[in-house]
């Protein structure tokens, strides 16, 4: 003999929508209790989320970039607090010349060996959590720079969060990197040093 077996209506509330399995939303016939009455009344009002969530946003919204600019990216780099690019619109207009008060370092042109130890210093005096963008071919692989003078990628000091490619890029490839930038962290994605080291 097979049982019958009848399944709990769930409300279209949004806690009941979001997956919340409390009484209230998994036995309608129960009557509401007074804290029920008020929190069904302010349910619809209100934008729930975790702490991880909304410091992650806070964390996106406000970047400081760095300015390492090193060669003809960092043209290309400097338009993009213009009005017509206007990176002020994702809360990054203030580009900070000390790396204490940064957590955005922008590499923007070709790495030389000898500017390595102060690229470094610069990425270790910086507050964690702290992202890196390589901007342009010198500083995501050394482009067409295939010497002894010029580091074959900026990975291989400090891990790369975003690679920009292009010779130079356009503001508009920087700004995508950093829109991309701004996704990793608000998907939950940690900084490049917590997942990897660098390059050997």
């Amino acid at each position: 003999m097979a049982l019958s077996r009848r399944l709990p209506v769930v409300s279209d509330r949004p806690a009941a929508r979001a997956g919340l399995r409390s009484e209230r939303t998994l036995w309608p016939d129960r009557g509401p209790g007074v804290f029920e009455q008020e929190l069904e009344s302010i349910e619809d009002a209100l934008m729930t989320t975790t702490v991880e969530k909304a410091v992650a946003w806070a964390q996106s919204g406000s970047m400081w970039p760095d300015t390492f600019g090193l060669a003809c990216c960092a043209i290309e780099m400097m338009s993009i607090v213009s009005s017509r690019y206007d990176i002020a619109r994702f809360g990054m207009e203030r580009f900070s010349s000390s790396p204490r008060q940064a957590d955005l370092l922008i590499i923007s042109g070709r790495m030389t060996h000898k500017m390595a130890a102060p690229a470094r210093q610069v990425y270790d005096q910086m507050l964690e959590p702290k992202w890196v963008i390589a901007m342009g071919a010198c500083a995501s692989s050394g482009g067409m720079f295939n010497n002894y003078t010029v580091l074959q990628g900026v990975d291989k000091i400090f891990p790369v969060d975003i690679h920009v490619p292009g010779c130079p890029p356009r503001p508009e490839a920087l700004m995508e990197g950093i829109i991309r930038l701004h996704e990793k962290i608000r998907a939950g994605v940690p900084p490049a040093y917590q997942i990897r080291g660098v390059a050997e």
